[in-house]
């Protein structure tokens, strides 16, 4: 009975991984979507803001009983809030008033991974082994496929725009947040944590919100606008957030950001289903290819997960 249960538990967690993806592609198509209707910081504001309203309740109550703990821990909870809530999406909001949708989502998912995998490596001491090495190559070679749109040779002559810069730049924070999320205080409770970093990370963007109010034309509010908010608050933030932390501590660090990988090849369906779009036979290999890659990659770390958990 034990080692079924224990054999059940890295699937879980590989569904957990794919479950956030799937939600977190539509962040892409949002920051495109609503760039003309309200700036880029007040969206991440409302979105954290709504998400610590949403996480308060929950958490409150268990966030006064480890305020010891959040004490000890401030300076680990302030880089965690600042990279992985104020600085990663807005940085994906900025580049959607510049940026194509799925370019965002290409550019994004296919270099975090490689980020998150390096600092793994020199932060975490997380092996990279062959089997884990070819498998992150195929995942990048399937995004690499569709970004060059069936040619290799159209990628090396890519160039990156501004908007493409934030995108690099919101990835790299979000590979330090990958990274953090693993070295996670163990007698932390995981819904104090997200509380903690909901609201911190709110804070921290107060500021920068009253600048851009300011600054900037008036939101176009319409309920549209509001469902788009209440989407980014509960699922893409409290929902989502969960199930990736929840991944990252069963999986590690490295193999769990590789599923960032599927973000593109979801945003493609998505495309089908609300725009009509047509997918082709490019769409197709290229999810072949990340596909092969997440579980070539997970080959070599199934084993170890099991008999630890």
């Amino acid at each position: 009975m034990n080692h079924s249960k224990k054999e059940i538990i890295p699937y879980a967690s590989v569904g957990l991984a794919v479950l956030a993806t799937l939600i977190w592609s539509g962040n892409f198509v949002i920051a495109r979507a609503v760039h003309d209707k309200i700036g880029p910081v007040s969206l991440a504001f409302f979105r954290w803001s709504l998400a610590s309203l949403i996480m308060l309740p929950f958490g409150l109550k268990q966030v006064v009983a480890q305020r010891k703990i959040i004490r000890k821990n401030a300076a680990y909870l302030f880089w965690a809030a600042l990279t992985g809530i104020s600085l990663f999406n807005t940085c994906i909001y900025i580049s959607g008033k510049y940026t194509p949708a799925i370019k965002i989502a290409l550019i994004g998912t296919t270099s975090s991974p490689i980020m998150a995998v390096i600092l793994a490596r020199i932060f975490l001491k997380e092996s990279v082994n062959i089997i884990r090495a070819i498998g992150i190559i195929l995942c990048i070679s399937g995004i690499f496929l569709l970004l060059g749109q069936g040619d290799f040779r159209r990628v090396l002559q890519l160039h990156f725009e501004l908007g493409d810069m934030w995108i690099l730049l919101g990835a790299f924070f979000f590979a330090i947040y990958n990274v953090l999320v693993r070295r996670k205080p163990r007698d932390l409770n995981p819904i104090v944590f997200l509380t903690v970093l909901f609201v911190a990370g709110s804070l921290l963007l107060f500021p920068f919100f009253l600048i851009e109010w300011r600054e900037q034309p008036p939101i176009s509010w319409s309920w549209n606008l509001i469902c788009v908010i209440v989407y980014l608050g509960l699922g893409n933030s409290v929902l989502s957030y969960i199930f990736w932390n929840r991944a990252i501590a069963k999986l590690g660090t490295a193999t769990t950001a590789l599923f960032g990988n599927l973000i593109p090849l979801f945003s493609a369906a998505e495309a089908v289903w609300f725009l009509g779009e047509k997918i082709t036979a490019l769409h197709i290999v290229s999810a072949l290819l990340v596909i092969t890659g997440l579980i070539i990659a997970n080959i070599s770390t199934r084993k170890k997960i099991t008999v630890r958990t």
